[in-house]
């Protein structure tokens, strides 16, 4: 039985939204937010990345990040860019890009849900940047970015889905990537029920992107447990701010990785000894088109087609057979050197929006020695690992489009 609640979401004015919105924290650097927001102080990124309105070089975990955080959310709120709602309601929020739209349920989810994994993960965390979330909501006292969660697409939840989006949206606008945004507010008590039994009717939902939150969510919930004895279950803090897409309308691109050095081999060497595992080919300077359990590689100026030979994964194994835990078991960790990407300041990750040509331009510039291409990691895969328990590999799964920031926040008690 999952459990979701609508909520009374501080938003910003519907005219000011498309100013307000912003990507989330973790998809652009400091140095970005600074440029994007320098011109516009409507910004949502001064409050989810208070460190752009600090010095340069201020520590991203000092204390002052955490305190200017709070004053410019604060600040928001005074100067009226941010109202709550006097109802509390379920929103919905649908995205459109390059002809893909996905359409989902913007609620609270239950920390507890969470904790008994009926809210299933796919991904390790870092304790460093679960404990930045964590304290940046506790300024906050506020959860200021929704974690993305998916389910199992269910006819009459939908349904819901269909009719809202019929209406009229009172949030429309086309941010500066071509992702079309709109947001609806459901306000009728009668709606919200059904979508709650709809909910309930379930045994599990997935963290399709968000696990920091998600984690800081659920530190946070233990904190003000233990500092409130006698709590009732039901305070805010007990829930999370998300949006629940059906799994059906989501899209995953591919993480591509690239790699400062060959570990002391030459491009030859190196080539020979992936040649070991896999079939290459070379494809020169077109990059190939990947199916399933291939790889690209830009090495030298040339791009290869790695196939993986027979018996290289077992098929029953749901995480054997992605194809980032190919690249690392094969590759990236015997060859490479690379023995935790999460750690190994060799290795980076490039989202596929970005494109091959940006694995091109990172190897040519010189910083980085070799780049891979990957397919992407598909929704099938995803809730097979998660349904097993298992973990996948860091930086497997790219969705896209990303959610905005500051449309909907949920202020705590």
């Amino acid at each position: 039985m999952i459990t979701v609640k609508p909520l009374r979401g501080l938003c910003p004015q519907d005219a000011l939204a498309a100013r307000v919105a912003a990507p989330p924290y973790d998809v652009i650097s400091s140095e970005e937010a600074r440029e994007m927001a320098k011109s516009n102080p409507l910004s949502f990124l001064h409050v989810n990345k208070p460190e752009i309105d600090l010095p340069e070089g201020t520590d991203l975990y000092a204390d002052a990040v955490y305190a200017r955080g709070r004053e410019n959310l604060q600040a928001f709120i005074r100067q009226g860019i941010l109202q709550q709602d006097e109802k509390a309601a379920i929103y919905v929020y649908q995205q459109s890009w390059r002809g893909h739209t996905q359409t989902g349920f913007f609620c609270l989810a239950s920390v507890a849900d969470y904790d008994a994994g009926r809210i299933r993960k796919h991904e390790l965390t870092r304790a460093s940047k679960e404990a930045d979330r964590t304290k940046l909501m506790d300024a906050q006292n506020a959860q200021i970015g929704p974690v993305f969660l998916m389910y199992l697409a269910e006819p009459e939840l939908d349904g819901h889905l269909r009719i809202i989006t019929q209406n009229k949206p009172r949030v429309d606008f086309t941010s500066a990537d071509q992702v079309r945004h709109m947001v609806w507010a459901v306000y009728e008590p009668q709606i919200i029920a059904a979508i709650e039994k709809g909910f309930a009717r379930l045994d599990r939902l997935y963290v399709a992107d968000g696990h920091h939150r998600s984690a800081a969510a659920s530190n946070l919930c233990r904190e003000r447990k233990a500092k409130n004895p006698h709590h009732r279950g039901d305070e805010s803090y007990h829930f999370f701010l998300s949006v629940i897409f059906p799994h059906t309308e989501l899209m995953i691109l591919p993480y591509n990785r690239v790699v400062v050095d060959l570990n002391g081999l030459s491009q030859e060497a190196f080539r020979d000894r992936v040649a070991e595992k896999f079939a290459v080919e070379s494809t020169g300077q077109t990059a190939p088109v990947l199916h399933e359990h291939e790889i690209g590689m830009y090495l030298g100026g040339t791009w290869y087609l790695l196939q993986c030979k027979p018996g290289l994964f077992n098929p029953a194994d749901a995480l054997d057979t992605l194809d980032v835990n190919i690249l690392m078991k094969n590759i990236l960790a015997p060859l490479l050197g690379i023995q935790d990407p999460r750690t190994d300041n060799r290795i980076d990750f490039i989202g596929g929006i970005r494109g091959n040509e940006e694995l091109v331009r990172l190897v040519d510039s010189g910083r980085f020695k070799v780049a891979f291409s990957m397919h992407p990691t598909s929704i099938a895969q995803l809730i097979a690992v998660a349904d097993a328990g298992l973990i996948m590999p860091p930086k497997s799964t790219w969705f896209e489009p990303k959610l905005r920031s500051g449309l909907v926040i949920h202020q705590l008690d």
